[in-house]
């Protein structure tokens, strides 16, 4: 929240009828932001914000090709449940007869010959274990899917925010440079008041130190104002700053939810984070079957077919075989108890994490829901405030133009009306926030 205390105009001394104090503002705390400070950017509303930030923020495209690559794991995995073909061409030119003697417990002869075949292999069953592994990687490529949701989802609050921040400070820029005008125009009219020796010098030099406040508040709110739009460019991934003029979206204050435990319950149901936890807890789950079912026999089938056009005479000119194999595994150092008890304890340590992000998600719902049930309060409680520092500055000014107060009490009470307009302003966008706050933790933003 920026704090801009600063008092507006102030009236000249009680006398004449030409002397009598301005009245008091009556600008509503949204009438800031509805004046632009400048007309000559481009027109952003935040739907076209969060448009322009979804097609062209890197995050959200290396969110997608990351939830597509976990697709081709599926079909990587896939694959070994489809049949296996190669083609082979071979020649070989050796002494008849030879025979490979080292390296192997066989001795085959080499004979000399120029071959081409073709050779397919089928997965018959391994009692499970690939299909284990494919629904894994399912599983997987939808926690990825998850995954790119919630990256689209906090660049959305990011740019949401962002562009909220922007509207404020654009308002509050708004206010800045009418106490400008308002104090230059006081220091002119005391000006020519002290000249015709009609006020003192001590009340044109109180204006004079409050007209210079007021520029230096104007040099931040420029600032402030200059920030939240190179923010917003960056969120929507322009890299220069663009002279965008922020929109006040049509918005009604409507009251937070009096309980938060159906807000709870939502998310846990709706967040993407809980929901690529529970899709990465059953690819553990998964993995860790296909690794018990290491121990499981694997049958498979294979056959060949081939000609020899140029050939040995002890070779025939073409050949062909089919056979089914059954490899059973005994013993191999306990590798696989080592793998199925480790995808044990990732599983297990995956449920944990789920547990914990539920845990996490429950706790910053309910803090979003308090924040904005403040927020919706401060409402009440600002405008209060303003009508309260309205009729203080209009019994200010009257009796400063009945000459019954000093130029302090009148300029004390518009810097009150002014910081109390300010607050209202402030109070609305903080509660459009908290409720994009909530909305995002409930993990219904769009």
């Amino acid at each position: 929240m920026m704090s801009l205390a600063l008092a507006g105009t102030l009236g000249p001394p009680p006398g004449a009828r030409a002397q009598e104090a301005p009245a008091p503002r009556t600008t509503s705390p949204m009438g800031a932001a509805a004046m632009p400070t400048s007309t000559s950017g481009r027109p952003l509303t935040i739907q076209e914000a969060e448009t322009i930030a979804i097609k062209n923020n890197p995050q959200i495209t290396v969110g997608k090709l990351q939830a597509l690559e976990a697709r081709e794991f599926v079909r990587e995995a896939r694959s070994a449940l489809l049949p296996q073909a190669n083609l082979s061409v071979t020649a070989v030119d050796s002494e008849a007869g030879n025979r490979i003697s080292a390296g192997y417990l066989t001795n085959p002869t080499v004979y000399p010959r120029a071959a081409a075949g073709a050779s397919v292999s089928q997965l018959i069953t391994d009692f499970g274990r690939t299909q284990n592994l494919v629904s894994g990687s399912v599983f997987a490529a939808k926690a990825q899917d998850q995954n790119a949701i919630a990256t689209q989802q906090q660049i959305v609050l990011a740019v949401d925010e962002a562009f909220y921040n922007t509207l404020e400070t654009k308002a509050l820029l708004q206010v800045a440079e009418e106490t400008v005008k308002a104090r230059q125009d006081r220091v002119d009219q005391i000006q020519a008041l002290t000249n015709a020796k009609l006020r003192s010098d001590i009340d044109l030099s109180f204006s004079k130190v409050d007209l210079a406040r007021a520029k230096l508040l104007l040099l931040e709110s420029q600032n402030n104002y200059e920030a939240s739009l190179s923010t917003l460019s960056a969120i929507l991934a322009f890299p220069d700053r663009q002279d965008f003029v922020v929109v006040e979206p049509p918005s009604q204050a409507t009251p937070p939810a009096v309980d938060p435990g159906p807000l709870i319950q939502e998310a846990l149901n709706q967040r993407p984070e809980v929901r690529a936890m529970q899709n990465d807890v059953a690819a553990a789950s998964k993995f860790g079957k296909a690794e018990h079912d290491l121990w499981w026999p694997t049958v498979s089938a294979a056959g060949v077919v081939g000609a020899a056009p140029v050939r040995d005479d002890h070779i025939s000119n073409w050949y062909g075989a089919v056979g089914v194999n059954i490899n059973i595994p005994v013993f191999n150092g306990f590798l696989f108890n080592a793998r199925a008890k480790s995808a044990d304890m990732e599983t297990e340590m995956r449920r944990k994490q789920l547990q914990d992000l539920q845990d996490n998600v429950a706790r910053d719902v309910r803090n979003s829901w308090l924040d904005t049930q403040k927020a919706y309060e401060r409402l009440s409680v600002t405008k209060q405030l303003r009508e309260q520092a309205a009729l203080a500055l209009e019994l200010a000014s009257a009796r400063y133009k009945l000459g019954l107060s000093s130029i302090v009490e009148y300029s004390q009470a518009e810097l009150q009306e002014t910081d109390a307009e300010l607050q209202d302003t402030d109070a609305h966008y903080q509660y459009l926030v908290t409720q994009i706050m909530l909305a995002y933790q409930m993990g219904t933003i769009r």
